[in-house]
């Protein structure tokens, strides 16, 4: 059994069974929870804390998959985008950029402070406790089982489990509050397109694709003659991740400071892409070979991360795991209803509740919501959400922000720090006053 083959077939194995589970069992459909989430908990089930199946050195395999994982997810993340155009920017695309960093701020500002004045006095915690939140419902599985030895290196071993705790907790409340607001927005009328609840009920989501509806996923860009594409598209990632090397050992070398690969491969996939544009390989480069490859690294990811949650560290911290989760949704609710309406002038509701399930329970949880109230994506929302995406998975939710937030803990403080982002967050509300972004609540639309 210690075999590396039998250890990443079993995860396969496990990976199938959760897609199996997801698109036959109804209650499981109903909350659109990912295949991979499903096949993390049966794993966690089979595992040291369940039914004891799984051998300690399968687990100890899979406990060291998500801190390499998410280096091959982050490299590519850069490469193949096209940037909007300056023209679209300043009535699609600000009061976005406005909306999701300040909802990201909240979410660092609240749970920070939540844990220097009440739960680390109390519990004694770690101060690194207020950045799960963040890490957890902003970055979801993936980051937070990619900063799981980021934790352990900064002298906090429960941080990954506890962030993936928040990850999986947030998704269900991104979920299940999510359509909450939805029905209360539909029977309010504050939803543009949604109009009542049969709407809803009558949409159907097609799990498995029949074969005439099925989209390419990718392009050959190169001749098999010479490699495969995708074992192409993996050397053109490893290039990226060894730029990142490049990197972190020179700002290691020149300031001393203990950074993380796996941001330093994004910025090096930037600078692979560059290079690449000035030779004969400027369009081999398919942005939809990268995001398969992106995608298997990820569902792997979670999966592993899952099985190996700790879960008597979960248990330790149940009290102060669900006072800042309280905290954090409470900020969330107010973050809805109060800046929603007044920072988008037409379809309000749109826009800030794929931002809502976006902070709480990652994009797709986000994307989910919004196809409920547009199930034709019509809304302004869709091309506003796709256009913030490279201002924002960069730096927040998994991004540079989200990786030096337990480093700026370690330096200064949880409660300096959450003052500077709740700071954050009324500066870019005065911006948006400034510059005509803010206005008043306009809950209900024309459109009734």
């Amino acid at each position: 059994m210690n075999s590396p083959i039998v250890h990443l077939s079993t995860l396969g194995i496990l990976l199938f069974v959760g897609v199996v589970l997801r698109t036959k069992v109804g209650l499981i459909k109903r909350f659109f929870i990912p295949a991979s989430l499903i096949a993390g908990l049966i794993g966690l089930g089979l595992g040291e804390y369940g039914l004891k199946v799984l051998p300690a050195d399968m687990l100890e395999t899979f406990s060291s998959l998500p801190s390499m994982l998410i280096t091959i997810v982050f490299a590519p993340m850069l490469m193949g985008i096209e940037f909007p155009k300056a023209k679209d920017m300043a009535n699609t695309l600000a009061p976005q950029l406005l909306y999701v960093y300040i909802g990201d701020f909240l979410l660092i500002a609240v749970p920070l402070l939540t844990t220097a004045f009440l739960i680390a006095p109390i519990w004694n915690v770690d101060e690194m406790f207020g950045t799960i939140i963040e890490v957890g419902f902003v970055g979801g599985h993936g980051t937070a089982g990619g900063l799981a030895q980021v934790y352990t290196e900064l002298g906090w071993e429960e941080g990954g489990s506890l962030a993936l705790t928040t990850a999986t907790i947030g998704l269900f409340i991104g979920i299940i509050s999510g359509m909450i607001i939805i029905n209360h927005g539909v029977r309010k009328g504050y939803t543009s397109i949604l109009k009542n609840s049969d709407s809803k009920s009558s949409q159907k989501h097609q799990d498995l694709i029949a074969k005439k509806d099925q989209p390419v996923g990718a392009r050959i860009t190169i001749n098999k003659e010479v490699v495969e594409p995708m074992a192409f598209h993996f050397g053109v990632i490893a290039l990226a991740v060894m730029a990142g090397v490049a990197i972190l050992f020179v700002i290691e070398t020149l300031t001393g400071l203990n950074l993380l690969l796996f941001p330093m491969a994004m910025i090096g996939g930037l600078l692979v892409q560059w290079a690449l544009s000035k030779t004969d390989f400027k369009d081999s480069v398919d942005r939809g070979t990268l995001n398969l490859i992106q995608g298997l690294a990820l569902e792997l990811l979670i999966l592993s991360a899952i099985t190996t949650i700790k879960i008597p560290v979960v248990l330790a911290y149940a009290m102060p795991l669900l006072l800042i989760i309280i905290a954090s949704v409470l900020a969330l609710l107010v973050y809805f209803y109060f800046l929603g309406p007044r920072l988008f002038k037409t379809e309000w509701f749109e826009h800030a509740i794929v931002n809502f399930g976006t902070l709480s329970g990652v994009a797709a949880v986000g994307l989910m919501l919004l196809r409920t109230v547009d199930p034709e994506m019509k809304s302004e929302a869709v091309k506003a959400f796709a256009m913030r995406a490279p201002f924002v998975a960069p730096f927040i939710g998994g991004g540079l922000l989200t990786t030096v937030l337990p480093l700026l803990i370690i330096n200064y403080g949880a409660a300096i720090v959450g003052i500077g982002f709740l700071l954050a967050c009324i500066v870019l509300l005065i911006i948006a006053r400034a510059f005509g972004y803010w206005g008043s609540p306009t809950m209900k639309t024309d459109n009734l």
